[in-house]
């Protein structure tokens, strides 16, 4: 169990913000495009999850 406790703190703020911004930025362009209902539908979830990544992930160490 600590080796899982020490691949946790390994854990590092750069990537981590990387994707929850890429995350933001795709629940965006799914919001504004006119052609597909899925991703139209899914698009506030993926927002969502990449806001409140964001706002987790900016805790973690540089």
């Amino acid at each position: 169990m600590s080796r899982f406790i020490q691949g946790l703190l390994r854990f590092r703020r750069g990537p981590w913000e990387n994707l929850a911004s890429c995350l933001i930025a795709a629940g965006v362009v799914m919001l504004m495009q006119p052609y597909l209902l899925v991703a139209f539908t899914y698009s506030f979830i993926v927002t969502l999850v990449g806001t409140i990544m964001f706002v987790i992930v900016s805790h973690f160490p540089e």
